[in-house]
């Protein structure tokens, strides 16, 4: 991989999708993991007041909280960790492992930014693993704004309509993306089946490790460590 290449295309578009970057097999175990742990129906994990106002209905997993050794053999793969310290430089740290699983007929995620952008040097990066491959009948395809994480605060609107410049992604089996955490994003609805990926989250040195604790919506601000909204936007 040209690293440098690729970095500078990070920095340019807020995003990068590297198709084919892990091992087949490697996703395979990742995979069967993922689905023996949420089984067929698991329960909502958020409370009614963040899924209604968020439009997103995701179900998390940490699975290195359960020490499971395989998601720690992921995160230590040598070319997943290059990239990182390409694009964050030296001092980075890992933040977690979460898995989002998202059932059929539920809508995936709104609009919305990891982390509020007002400092700009402070910011995620979100490691997004697919295990499978995200397809149309499906649904859950990723949508972002190119650029938007230099263009500050999400503006406040319809928490799920289209936006100009917008682009689908539609990720395979093994592909990684990367996604700055001030980018402008969203996955849309699942029709069948389900759908998951599973996010490594790091950040660069000088950002608190607090730094995904408020997200930002175009509806509201939600604090997931006190699991309130703490700003209604008005749209």
């Amino acid at each position: 991989m040209d690293l440098e290449r690729l970095s500078q295309q990070f920095w340019q578009q807020g995003y990068l999708l590297i198709e084919d970057f892990f091992p087949q097999q490697l996703m395979d175990q990742a995979n069967q993991a993922i689905t023996e742990y949420f089984d067929v129906d698991p329960a909502f994990w958020h409370n009614d007041e963040f899924l209604e106002k968020a439009k997103t209905e995701v179900i998390p997993w940490f699975p290195q909280n359960d020490n499971h050794q395989l998601f720690d053999q992921i995160e230590q793969f040598p070319a997943f960790s290059d990239i990182t310290q390409q694009i964050l430089g030296d001092e980075w740290e890992n933040l977690y492992c979460m898995v989002m699983f998202s059932k059929a007929g539920t809508r995936g995620q709104a609009w919305h930014q990891d982390c509020a952008p007002e400092i700009v040097h402070q910011f995620n990066l979100n490691r997004l693993i697919y295990t499978e491959d995200i397809k149309p009948e499906v649904g859950g395809e990723v949508v972002i704004v190119p650029g938007s994480h230099r263009l500050g605060l999400l503006p406040a609107g319809d928490p799920e309509a289209a936006m100009e410049q917008q682009l689908v992604l539609r990720p395979r089996k093994g592909s990684l993306i990367l996604l700055h955490g001030h980018t402008w994003h969203r996955v849309l609805p699942i029709h069948q089946g389900y759908r998951f990926s599973t996010n490594y989250r790091a950040i660069p040195k000088g950002t608190p490790q607090d730094i995904t604790d408020v997200c930002v919506y175009r509806n509201m601000r939600y604090h997931f460590g006190l699991n309130q909204v703490i700003e209604e936007r008005k749209i």
